[in-house]
């Protein structure tokens, strides 16, 4: 994988090449390349979908939830532990 800079540098001087004013490419070609320049940097960085971020953070919501109610119950049992008996 490489760096996020270097791969930016990479796709902006490939951009340059394929928008230069001597290319003989029609425009629906140009965004064509364009696009699937495009598309094979991104697959070289570690990125996650859309859906698999959503996924991820419901299961974290989840956690957090799960672990503040145990820190409650806890608490709860610290208390009754330090109360004086009666």
């Amino acid at each position: 994988m490489l760096p996020p800079k270097a791969l930016f540098d990479a796709v902006a001087g490939q951009a340059a090449r394929l928008f230069g004013a001597d290319s003989p490419l029609p425009r629906a070609e140009l965004e064509s390349q364009f696009k699937a320049l495009l598309q094979s940097a991104f697959s070289k960085l570690d990125l996650v979908s859309r859906d698999e971020f959503d996924s991820q953070m419901s299961v974290l919501a989840r956690t957090r939830a799960r672990l503040e109610a145990l820190e409650a119950k806890v608490a709860e049992l610290e208390a009754q532990l330090n109360r004086p008996a009666e």
